[in-house]
């Protein structure tokens, strides 16, 4: 048995007759609840279908695999990764000092270079400046005891004929040509002389304010690698309270090496490498072949595209073209902390390949929470 008559038009949406037991007439009415019950129905099923299209995965990569563990960590183990995380900083502050007192030994070179090239072409104009000096002070003689003088006029009053004129006035007009030749020539000898002590002065000057920026830069990198000696004491310290499974924890590698596809044979290559370098330990200031830092493994994998890429994560996060998050493709360089104190390669699905810090291994991660750009080299 179905449902009474009148149940089943409300639910399959029918026109409902019936004739009531107090009058003899009978209506057609529509039955407003059933429009609600449809209505609700057609609302319900389109809530649940944008539920599930919201959720549902973009696409067909797989979901990133969180770090093991994500929340339970020790407290030995999340205090040690605190001072690891300090220490990959001061590894990377440690660096950028480096670079910056290397440029500026090379710029101090190029500076004494220059003065040394400055002061030998002074040298060599002084030099010519006395030689046409000499030229010019003879023709200047040689005006001055002629005793009617080097000119057209003294030619005409002396000569016997016209033709000894035309003779004396073409000797004449070499002459002058010689002389005007001799002081041009003098003119820019010294316009030279004088353009070289300018630049010998003014590379005088770089000089000796590179080597002033270079002695601090120096002072400043031994600061430097005192803060970082410092905490990597600390880091021993942290590292012997350690248990068997925090170490574990800490070789976790992410989880399967994925099969990335890359947009480019150089991008392919340098990701390639890095995933090649999964579960390499992380040692401060390495950049490989098996041991890296953060931006020594994006620079070595790099390099085995052929492809050389600045040193550090500050300055590999000025190289290259800007990407948007949106944008981001397997082998662009994703950065953390403005300026960069980390860097990891992006190989799809939220994901990226890095060398994190002190105790840790190449790995494979989610993005994390401070990130601050990317940046595409190939």
């Amino acid at each position: 048995m179905g449902p009474p008559p009148k149940r089943r038009a409300e639910l399959v949406g029918e026109p409902v007759r019936w004739r009531p037991s107090s009058k003899g007439e009978t209506r057609d009415v529509q039955s407003h609840p059933v429009k609600r019950v449809v209505s609700g129905a057609l609302a319900a099923t389109a809530v649940i279908a944008a539920v599930s299209f919201a959720h549902a995965p973009a696409t067909a990569e797989p979901t990133p695999v969180p770090q093991t563990p994500p929340s339970d960590t020790s407290e030995a183990l999340a205090e040690y990764r605190k001072l690891a995380e300090k220490a990959a900083k001061l590894n990377e502050d440690h660096l950028n000092a480096e670079e910056d007192l290397k440029a500026k030994k090379a710029e101090l070179e190029q500076a004494n270079a220059d003065l040394a090239a400055a002061e030998q072409a002074g040298t060599r104009a002084s030099a010519d400046v006395e030689n046409y000096r000499t030229e010019v002070d003879k023709f200047a003689g040689a005006s001055f005891t002629s005793g009617a003088g080097m000119n057209k006029l003294s030619a005409l009053l002396t000569g016997e004929s016209t033709q000894d004129f035309l003779q004396r006035a073409a000797a004449l007009d070499v002459l002058a040509s010689d002389r005007n030749e001799a002081l041009r020539k003098l003119s820019g000898v010294v316009d030279e002389a004088s353009r070289a002590q300018r630049k010998a002065a003014q590379a005088q000057a770089r000089a000796q304010a590179a080597k002033e920026e270079s002695a601090k830069l120096a002072g400043e990198l031994r600061t430097r690698k005192d803060e970082l000696d410092a905490k990597v004491e600390e880091l021993k310290e942290a590292a012997g309270l350690l248990s068997s499974a925090d170490r574990a924890v800490q070789r976790d590698t992410g989880g399967p090496i994925p099969n990335v596809k890359a947009p480019g044979p150089a991008a392919q290559t340098a990701v390639d490498a890095a995933l090649g370098k999964i579960g390499s330990a992380y040692r401060l200031g390495a950049e490989g072949p098996s041991t890296f830092d953060c931006s020594g493994l994006t620079s070595w994998a790099y390099q085995q595209a052929g492809i050389g890429i600045p040193r550090t994560a500050r300055t590999q996060q000025t190289f290259g073209t800007p990407i948007a998050r949106s944008q981001l493709q397997p082998g662009d360089l994703v950065f953390y902390g403005r300026p960069a104190h980390h860097v990891g390669m992006y190989i799809g699905g939220g994901r990226m390949v890095h060398s994190p810090q002190p105790g840790d291994v190449v790995k494979i991660s989610p993005l994390q929470s401070n990130y601050t750009g990317a940046r595409r080299v190939a």
